[in-house]
């Protein structure tokens, strides 16, 4: 296994960090790794999503929205 070493961390970014490990009950490696496959994977994913066509639904669909949420609230 590869080891990454982190130099230059902003004192805030460290202490929001500190603070998430604090409450995931977890390491900061830990935390660091989550977060780096997760924005991988988000990424990924965002790329996925657009090679994906596109759905004419003859709406726009904030007006589709909000007439679904008209006819649930009613």
């Amino acid at each position: 296994m590869a080891d990454l070493h982190l130099t230059n961390v902003p004192d805030a970014l460290h202490e929001r960090l500190r603070q998430h490990t604090i409450e995931r009950n977890c390491t900061m490696s830990a935390a660091v790794l989550d977060a780096i496959e997760r924005e991988l994977a988000r990424r990924e994913w965002s790329k996925h999503l657009a090679t994906r066509p596109t759905t004419d639904f003859g709406i726009e669909v904030a007006s589709l929205i909000t007439e679904v949420r008209t006819s649930r609230d009613a």
